[in-house]
């Protein structure tokens, strides 16, 4: 069975790690009553619509 020869190091461990962390890009769709950029399955603040469905009032 093969054995490691020197102890694996905290900074090569953690850089090893780290490419499983990164953070994704948040995607942004545009609404399809004002046409303002919103993130996706969310209500559009700049409008109050979801679904052609008014959920808030917006003033």
């Amino acid at each position: 069975m093969a054995v490691p020869k020197r102890k694996t190091s905290k900074q090569r461990r953690n850089k090893r790690r780290a490419s499983s962390y990164t953070l994704r890009k948040a995607t942004i769709s545009e609404c399809p009553k004002c046409h303002e950029p919103k993130r996706p399955h969310r209500v559009c603040k700049s409008c109050g619509y979801y679904k052609d469905m008014e959920v808030i009032e917006v003033v």
